[in-house]
């Protein structure tokens, strides 16, 4: 019996970027499984969460935060930019790819781009395949 892969994705996200994971669109059924975590603020995100989610079976993960220059902490989303962009480097050090990290600025309710976020990190994955610290 051959077992399918599920592709696991960690959702960071701020609560004023994104706020209601109960809309978050279903892309064709149980194709991949997405654990969220929900912070005050996209500046909250540490080097240590990120990987601790790689190193806890995630394939890929994706930070959303507000747009830029609509963060309600002013800086919170840059930070968060920073802490990204040092995190894949790491990745990148170590050979997992650095690509399997994101972050994405996002409009609080909107549905539809998130959606196409999700899509393109779920092809992303594919591509890539499962992670390889699993």
């Amino acid at each position: 019996m051959i077992k399918k892969y599920k592709p696991q994705i960690t959702l960071f996200h701020c609560i004023n970027a994104f706020n209601d994971c109960a809309s978050l669109p279903v892309l064709s059924g149980d194709a991949f499984e997405l654990k969220t975590v929900m912070m005050a603020c996209s500046s909250m995100v540490k080097d240590v969460f990120l990987l601790r989610a790689f190193e806890s079976g995630a394939d890929a993960v994706a930070v959303f935060v507000c747009p830029e220059g609509q963060c309600r902490y002013v800086e919170g989303n840059i930070r968060a930019k920073k802490r990204v962009n040092f995190v894949k480097k790491l990745l990148d050090e170590i050979g997992l790819e650095g690509r399997r990290l994101s972050l994405h600025n996002v409009e609080s309710g909107d549905t539809e781009n998130t959606g196409k976020i999700l899509r393109q990190i779920l092809s992303d994955i594919n591509d890539m395949g499962p992670n390889p610290a699993k």
